[in-house]
């Protein structure tokens, strides 16, 4: 089985109306190319003036402006459609960086809240506290798609491979993001092609890419990529769509002839084994 499949590129501003009429736009332009599943960036909706920003707009689970749009969205264009991150709020006055997954009829099939938080201080002075306002979720969601399994990450999460090993044997993974210009210029596609070759899954990974108004630079490099290891299409910085066709019956051949899955030794045999010696 093929499928046609697309990651979105934004360069999203504080003004939440925009971004949803240039996120509208780039869906549209991912549908005409064939696109069936898509993916849109984290922060698609709101890149604000500071953290605080997206509390502002933060919604309740299963009800708000921003759910209602993508479901429109999903339905309208008859598209699975994962919506990168959107802020829903958290017991304890933060908010959930959660992960959406709509069908072409346009009901919420996931959700997964961002596990691994932001709380960095790069060269240069640059610093990131995503804590303050983002509550860490704590569970892997995978959703089942007419293509297989598709596991759900946001964007620092791709740094913790084990994430990842928990949805071993999903035939797609998705990564949207809103990298730094500074962490992604070193490691963005390392990790990425990475995640893709020891799970021997697809990568669709779709990132911000460029000057924000608040003055941070977004990396951009929004890529797909097949199980082994190869990127099948990439954009650089702006605003964009990058289309490539998912292969399953290549995917099947991947791991028939290089059964690494097959071949994990599980975690309590490396801890037996190290009591041993």
């Amino acid at each position: 089985m093929k499928v046609q499949v697309a990651v979105v590129q934004m360069v999203s501003s504080e003004l939440l109306a925009d971004n949803l009429a240039h996120a509208e736009s780039l869906l549209a332009q991912a549908a005409m190319g064939g696109a069936q599943l898509v993916l849109l960036p984290e922060n698609f909706a709101l890149m604000g003036r500071d953290e605080k920003a997206k509390l502002a707009i933060m919604e309740m689970g299963g009800d708000g402006p921003i759910q209602s749009w993508l479901a429109a969205q999903a339905q309208r264009l008859s598209l699975w459609l994962v919506g990168g991150s959107i802020p829903l709020a958290a017991p304890d006055g933060r908010c959930y960086a959660a992960c959406l997954v709509f069908d072409p009829a346009g009901q919420c099939q996931a959700r997964y809240d961002k596990i691994h938080l932001f709380d960095v201080d790069l060269a240069g002075g640059e610093s990131y506290r995503e804590s303050r306002t983002v509550a860490p979720g704590s569970t892997p969601v995978a959703v089942t798609t007419p293509w297989g399994q598709l596991g759900l990450s946001v964007c620092y999460d791709l740094r913790f491979p084990e994430l990842y090993r928990s949805y071993a044997g999903a035939e797609l993974l998705v990564v949207p993001s809103a990298f730094t210009q500074q962490t992604g210029a070193a490691h963005w596609e390392c990790l990425l092609r990475a995640r893709a070759i020891e799970n021997q899954a697809y990568v669709l990974a779709a990132d911000q890419g460029g000057l924000h108004q608040n003055g941070r630079q977004t990396f951009g490099g929004s890529m797909i990529i097949d199980p082994w290891g190869q990127v099948l299409a990439r954009l650089d910085q702006g605003e964009g769509v990058a289309l490539a066709q998912v292969d399953m019956e290549f995917l099947r051949r991947c791991r028939s002839n290089l059964p690494a899955l097959q071949h994990r030794r599980r975690r309590q045999a490396f801890c037996d084994a190290y009591q041993e010696i």
